[in-house]
């Protein structure tokens, strides 16, 4: 049972079989975090480095940002039983999606945002698939936490 993550959305899961998914990561970022105590998964798509970018919309579209995003989904994460000090952490995206000259560098900001918080939680990178200049899929199972990308038709475990 695939639950989707859609762009500047997050989910949580609990269930067996249950397998989260977000799909066509550019320069947008997809956060993966499991439990394997608990067994509860999460993952957030987020498009922005930080919500100071547009306050207002931050407001309407917590989870478009990196910051805001990834504070409402460690809300949902402890509220189902997750402990900070035993989650794993993955993540895949930020690509060079609008231009070859690297003028915005979404993906690069996105990147070094999401260290950033994620190093603020005290959490630790257990794996990426980061850059280039192609969309990737990022599923995360919640039966044991294996986290996948899929490239084309290449899949790799993080």
């Amino acid at each position: 049972m695939n639950i989707v993550v859609n762009i500047s959305d997050a989910k949580v899961a609990d269930t067996a079989g249950a397998v989260l998914a977000t799909y066509s990561l550019g320069s947008c970022i997809g956060v993966a975090l499991y439990d394997p105590v608990a067994k509860v998964g999460g993952m957030l798509h987020f498009q922005l480095p930080t919500s100071t970018l547009d306050a207002d919309r931050a407001r309407q579209l917590p989870m478009m940002f990196a910051d805001t995003g990834m504070k409402h989904l460690m809300d949902q994460m402890a509220a189902r039983g997750a402990q900070k000090a035993r989650i794993k952490t993955w993540m895949a995206g930020a690509a060079q999606m609008l231009n070859d000259s690297g003028i915005f560098n979404i993906g690069r900001r996105n990147h070094a945002a999401i260290r950033k918080i994620l190093w603020q939680y005290g959490l630790l990178i257990s794996g990426e698939d980061i850059g280039g200049s192609t969309p990737r899929n990022l599923y995360l199972s919640i039966d044991d936490g294996t986290v996948t990308v899929k490239i084309g038709n290449t899949v790799t475990k993080l």
